[in-house]
Formats: structure tokens, C-alpha cells, sequence
């Protein structure tokens, strides 16, 4: 279970009617998951689950999260805050489903639609750190500040290291 933020549900206490769970990050969680992540800070993170019993102890959800996070421009190198809204529908399986076989094929063509699977051990899912693991997916991994553009140079086709051996190489005619 991840320290920085965690909060468990049993899964035999969902039953037929859907539950909803809020999860709101503390400050100090945010600071924890901020310094995991390598960002300068997360202002908010708030995660509303909406949980159904499937069969086999399966735990179907959808999880509607929102976050405000400072990143790095990886253009400028400077601070910029951005706005993350995301849906995302999962499966929490118990742990004793999963075998390698299955880690194989989840990544076919075929299941990339289908909803993130996640283990659960001893009955007791963990929903702050599947809060924090979408979070981490949903962050942008080249971040940059709104404006923000690359210099000329580095987006001019003669400044490419080969450029000069492609005037110096004819073409066939």
C-alpha cells in the first residue's frame, strides 16, 4: 500500500448496490506524491470512486478524478500550474487471478480498450493508491507552459547535424 496516500474498502462490503468514496489528498499527501513524482508540487487532488460488485470478487469502478499540478516546462524550464480532469474505469481482481499469462496479454491490441486491471490482496482494496497510480498516468510527460515555443533553430530543417551531408551527397537522377 502506498504510504503517501492510502484508503482501504473492503470488497465483501460491496454488494449489489454501488458505492460512491470521495478521497481528498491532504496537504501532506500531496507534497509526498509530488516529491514521488518529480513535480515541484500538487496543489489538490480529489478522487470520487463509484464501486459495483461484479462476480469472483471482482470490484468494477469508475473513478472520476481532478487534480492541479505544478510541472516543469520542458521548454522554458520554468513552473507552470495545469488543470488534470480524467475518467477512467477499472477492475480491482483479486490477487489470486492474476498469473503471468494474463501480464502477457495485457498489452494486446485487443485489451487496450478495456478497463486498467488492478490486484487486491487479503479482501482490501486500496483506492488512495489507485488515486495516485491514474494520477501518475495522467500527467503529461513532456509538459509545456502554455506560449511557450521552441527557438527557431531548433525547429529549422539546416540545423539537423546531417544537414550538410545531404548538400554535399547528389541525388541520382
Amino acid at each position: 500500500m502506498d504510504e503517501e496516500l492510502s484508503r482501504t474498502v473492503k470488497a465483501a462490503l460491496i454488494q449489489e448496490n454501488p458505492q460512491t468514496h470521495e478521497l481528498v489528498a491532504e496537504p501532506a499527501a500531496c507534497v509526498m506524491l509530488a516529491r514521488r513524482f518529480g513535480l515541484p508540487g500538487i496543489a489538490a487532488l480529489r478522487g470520487v470512486f463509484t464501486l459495483r460488485h461484479e462476480r469472483g470478487g471482482v470490484i468494477a469502478a469508475t473513478l472520476t478524478m481532478r487534480a492541479r499540478v505544478t510541472q516543469t516546462c520542458v521548454v522554458t524550464l520554468e513552473p507552470f500550474e495545469t488543470a488534470i480532469a480524467e475518467e477512467a474505469e477499472l477492475r480491482f481482481v483479486p490477487e489470486s487471478m492474476f498469473s503471468e499469462d494474463d501480464e502477457e496479454a495485457a498489452f494486446s491490441p485487443e485489451t487496450l480498450d478495456d478497463p486498467d486491471e488492478l490486484p487486491y490482496a487479503n479482501g482490501i482494496i486500496d483506492l488512495g493508491a489507485a488515486l495516485a497510480e491514474q494520477l501518475a498516468l495522467a500527467l503529461d510527460p513532456y509538459p509545456r507552459k502554455p506560449g511557450a515555443a521552441l527557438p527557431a533553430e531548433a525547429s529549422d530543417d539546416s540545423a539537423h547535424p546531417f544537414a550538410e551531408l545531404k548538400n554535399r551527397v547528389a541525388k541520382p537522377d
